[in-house]
């Protein structure tokens, strides 16, 4: 699931109430306002994070300092100051010159839950003529934990749930789950490969991108061989052989707190390296688990297990 925060950013609207303020550009408003930069503001919490920021923004720079008060406002919050947040400072500051400063927020990483989400709302102290009807100053402070990625954490047993197997099961599958066993990739960096993911002996490959833990991306490298089509689909379209790598339509997301992935797979048929058809676009949900719960999910559920 894509995590897309929209941002309302307050910028060229600029111009000049308190004496001392200076005109950068041209713009169709004369009124010097300040205000946080987002209204709603998304924000990672990592380990070992020193702090995180929250930007406010002037409308107007000036040639000296300005100081303004921050508050939390305890009404809408879900998290807790003191047990999962401290702001570093109850005061934020414009430098002569500037536009925009930071409000500093440091986190406590262990006090949050993998599937937390939670909030705090701030709000600028300052004179009432700063604050703009249109763009007031308080914002909505939200918080999620990012686990730190090990590739490690991601083989081993998995439990793989694909809108494909509900479309198309071919002769084996009699559901649209399958245990399988998944390892680290010898050769490429935060891959690992997939045993028999969706058929038995068609193995395949998934990359990890943990450069920015607030948008952690998987995708799968191009004209993986995932099964021949005889077996599937009863009959050969192209040159015997589905093919499948990540959908360019919709982004693919792994999840460090609860080690699993949400893969959106573009599936299609070639003959001779020419493109035959599009099959579809399917969702995949992959779970790991430990090995303790593989054998109890062969036991008691009769989920055969593909190695």
């Amino acid at each position: 699931m894509k995590r897309i925060i929209t941002f309302l950013f307050a910028t060229g609207l600029c111009a000049a109430l308190a004496t001392g303020c200076k005109e950068e550009y041209t713009t169709y408003s004369d009124a010097e306002y300040v205000m946080f930069s987002d209204s709603v503001s998304l924000n990672m919490v990592l380990e070992n994070q020193d702090y995180f920021t929250v930007p406010v923004s002037s409308t107007r720079a000036c040639d000296y300092d300005r100081t303004f008060g921050v508050e939390v406002i305890d009404k809408g919050s879900t998290a807790i100051e003191g047990l999962h947040y401290r702001l570093l400072s109850n005061s934020v500051t414009i430098p002569a010159g500037k536009r925009s400063a930071e409000v500093r927020v440091r986190t406590y990483y262990n006090e949050f839950e993998p599937a937390d989400t939670l909030q705090f709302n701030l709000r600028l102290v300052m004179p009432e003529q700063l604050d703009w009807s249109l763009y007031p100053g308080q914002s909505r402070v939200r918080m999620l934990k990012g686990c730190t990625f090990h590739a490690e954490e991601f083989t081993g047993w998995c439990v793989v749930t694909s809108t494909f197997l509900q479309s198309y099961p071919g002769v084996e599958n009699t559901s649209i789950q399958r245990l399988i066993r998944t390892e680290l990739d010898p050769k490429e960096p935060n891959t690992v490969i997939l045993h028999s993911w969706l058929f038995t002996g068609y193995d395949i490959k998934l990359t990890f991108d943990p450069s920015d833990p607030s948008l952690p991306l998987v995708s799968m490298p191009e004209d993986q061989i995932m099964s021949d089509e005889l077996s599937v689909f009863g009959q050969i379209n192209g040159d015997n052989k589905i093919l499948v790598t990540n959908s360019p339509s919709y982004y693919s997301f792994f999840d460090a707190c609860t080690t699993n992935v949400k893969l959106w797979s573009h599936v299609y048929v070639k003959n001779l390296g020419t493109p035959v058809g599009t099959v579809g676009t399917f969702y995949n949900i992959m779970e790991w688990i430990s090995d303790e719960e593989a054998d109890r999910l062969e036991l008691e559920e009769g989920m055969k297990k593909y190695e």
